[in-house]
């Protein structure tokens, strides 16, 4: 969830824990159950609201309970579904395990693999994946003919696609004859692949390699590692959210 604007008053206590990127709506009732927040100097209780002028604390959780959040580089290979597989297809969660649940966050289509965030820190999702947040992601694409200088410029303006939706302006880069490269701040359902069609290219690989500052590197189809140290920290704080 995204700070609102102009919020309006009064706000359920899980609303206003979530919209200060503390927890999600689903965790914030576990903190407040818990007994660790206080509002006006009272124990909040499931339900409580808050009024816009009023002091909220939250005690720190004892560290011996708290949930460790974990946060993953994976490389998606191609063929495998990001959610919800249909009949005999896999998923990620298929093919991956860890010891603690974590999930993806957002999707990367079928046909498509390279970098995906796997995590249990649900206040990451909406900082990734909302549009007006503008944080970059990276694709390197082949196509089946070679790149004109028309096609590059006419990707980096924007496409029309065919459901009228006019996509953004994007940095596009020419890498060799086939391939190219995109920075997309937005995530309509198989954007590029639709932009390339409209003119008059087919997608023959989709690669992502980058999420924000979270590279993909060498990561091997199937392989993971954990995002930590520096490289979480700026993940966090492009995020505005405390580690």
């Amino acid at each position: 969830m995204t700070i609102e604007r102009n919020p309006t008053y009064p706000m359920r206590i899980n609303k206003y824990l979530a919209m200060r990127h503390i927890s999600t709506r689903r965790e914030a009732d576990e903190i407040v159950a818990s007994g660790r927040v206080k509002i006006n100097g009272r124990a909040a209780v499931l339900g409580d609201k808050v009024e816009k002028d009023d002091l909220v604390e939250i005690a720190k959780e004892n560290k011996r309970n708290a949930k460790k959040r974990v946060y993953l580089a994976y490389n998606k290979p191609p063929g495998i579904i990001t959610h919800s597989p249909q009949g005999e297809e896999k998923s990620i969660g298929d093919i991956f395990k860890y010891d603690q649940k974590v999930f993806p966050v957002g999707r990367l289509d079928k046909d498509s693999w390279g970098l995906i965030i796997l995590t249990n820190d649900g206040r990451i999702t909406d900082g990734i994946l909302n549009p007006e947040r503008d944080h970059e992601k990276e694709y390197i694409v082949r196509v089946d003919k070679p790149i004109s200088v028309s096609f590059i410029g006419k990707m980096g303006r924007g496409v029309k696609l065919d459901d009228g939706y006019q996509t953004r302006e994007c940095r596009v880069k020419k890498m060799n004859e086939y391939d190219f490269s995109i920075v997309l701040t937005e995530g309509k359902r198989r954007q590029i692949r639709r932009m390339c069609t409209i003119l008059g290219y087919a997608v023959r690989d989709l690669k992502r390699v980058r999420i924000m500052n979270i590279k993909l590197g060498d990561l091997r189809p199937g392989a993971h590692r954990k995002i930590q140290g520096k490289e979480l920290e700026e993940f966090l704080a492009k995020l505005n959210i405390a580690n």
